[in-house]
């Protein structure tokens, strides 16, 4: 893991918010329903989700590499009681040239 940098104008930070307590679930929502009841072997529907994207990350400092960067998202989700997060990332992984990051102990994902 490390930090973006979105200073150079290079790469985008988005989301969107779905709120389905008492409406229909568009399918992207299903789908995180899908994945939550596939992994966590468990029934599950949301009442809310939040999709945050990352695209085209650039590293912390852009100034040294602008041009491989990262696209990934994370995935919020509740049913008012439990509450979980997907971290998805781009085919490929990290794009990101790890030897000339300031840390050296890279991630992908959380710990």
């Amino acid at each position: 893991w490390d930090n973006a940098d979105f200073s150079r104008g290079v790469g985008t930070t988005f989301y969107q918010e779905f709120s389905t307590l008492n409406t229909a679930k568009p399918p992207f929502v299903r789908d995180v329903e899908a994945k939550v009841r596939r992994y966590l072997r468990s029934s599950y529907s949301a009442a809310w989700t939040l999709k945050i994207t990352w695209e085209k990350a650039p590293v912390h400092a852009a100034r040294t590499d602008t041009r491989k960067t990262n696209t990934y998202q994370a995935v919020l989700t509740t049913d008012g009681f439990r509450s979980y997060i997907l971290m998805l990332y781009q085919d490929g992984g990290m794009q990101w040239d790890y030897t000339r990051l300031t840390s050296t102990n890279v991630l992908i994902g959380y710990t």
